[in-house]
């Protein structure tokens, strides 16, 4: 096996569904030449000549890692990384300089820039390759545990963290878009009755149920279900109106009903049900989404006050915004 492929970009245990996307910016091509025969392999290798260029570049296409050179005209390396540092979304992208100077005083601006490393030119493939390798692992780590923060430990779904920020996120979308944005807020009827009548593991094992139907019943990749509190769930929908929104909640219900998952101390029913509000917008200029979210939860306080295992308002009413399709 030659030396340029002796050691694969990521290890076995953390496989990814694509590969690796480096920037390689070097303003003399022959240095990008030399790199991209290195990585071509198993990673598929992003190029600049230009600190702008890399700027641009690395926006678009959001890659993996960047290796980035010192040395270039009009805007250098350090410069490069700094302004990468200041954009949100790459803020956190492992950048790893390649430079001919390797004195303490430039090894020291390179990290104070925000570099996480440096490689001296002219590069050697091996040394080159592990590098990467161990900035992609850490990067990898560094995205599971930030997922983590955001999955319901005992559901598996989104928590409330997650819902809050991804609820700020779809509702400055909507604003922008003028789209409708939607909510179900949704309460597993008499969950109290269910703890003391079957236990509390086996309360657990019922939330678990109703996070896996709810999950799975909602199929579009935008949609997001989250755990709210205790026995309640939310599903934000993202460009859905009123109308849509309660035959999505309807379809919810029936779903968990038919699910006939034993409740014995329901009296709305000898399995499990839920309740749901839903309220539907396009917001204003001047809105926040914490009114989408009392909407909704003031029809769920309306559909439990109304009997329970069901939807409010009524999959009859009249949409309150304008409809939009619901991409598939």
């Amino acid at each position: 096996m030659s030396p340029l492929n002796d050691l694969p970009i990521l290890p076995p245990e953390l496989p990814r569904d694509t590969r690796p996307r480096l920037l390689v910016v070097d303003d003399q091509p022959i240095n990008v030449r030399v790199l991209h025969q290195i990585f071509q392999a198993d990673a598929d290798v992003l190029m600049a000549t230009s600190g702008l260029q890399a700027l641009e570049v690395a926006e678009r296409e959001q890659p993996d890692l960047i290796l980035l050179d010192v040395m270039m005209p009009e805007l250098d390396g350090l410069e490069v990384c700094r302004r990468l540092r200041a954009m949100p979304a790459l803020a956190s992208t492992p950048v790893i300089f390649v430079t001919g100077q390797t004195t303490a005083e430039e090894e020291t601006a390179a990290l104070e820039a925000g570099g996480v490393d440096f490689i001296s030119k002219p590069v050697n493939p091996a040394v080159v390759r592990a590098r990467v390798r161990t900035h992609l692992l850490l990067r990898e780590q560094a995205r599971r545990l930030e997922a983590m923060a955001f999955v319901d430990g005992l559901t598996g779904v989104n928590n409330r963290r997650y819902l809050d920020l991804r609820l700020k996120h779809e509702w400055r979308v909507a604003q922008r878009d003028q789209a409708p944005l939607a909510i179900i807020l949704i309460d597993v009827d008499h969950f109290k009755a269910y703890n003391d009548h079957h236990g509390h593991p086996d309360g657990d094992t019922a939330l678990r149920w109703v996070a896996e139907q709810l999950q799975s019943t909602l199929r579009r990749p935008g949609d997001c279900v989250a755990r709210y509190g205790g026995e309640e769930f939310v599903c934000l929908l993202p460009r859905t109106s009123l109308a849509e929104a309660l035959s999505t909640s309807e379809h919810l219900r029936k779903t968990i009903a038919e699910g006939r998952h034993p409740h014995g101390a329901s009296p709305v029913a000898p399995y499990l049900t839920i309740s749901a509000g839903v309220a539907a917008q396009v917001p204003g200029p001047d809105e926040r989404p914490e009114s989408l979210l009392d909407a909704a939860d003031q029809r769920l306080y309306q559909a439990k006050r109304g009997g329970r295992d069901r939807v409010c308002p009524s999959s009859e009413a009249p949409a309150d915004s304008e409809h939009v399709p619901r991409e598939a």
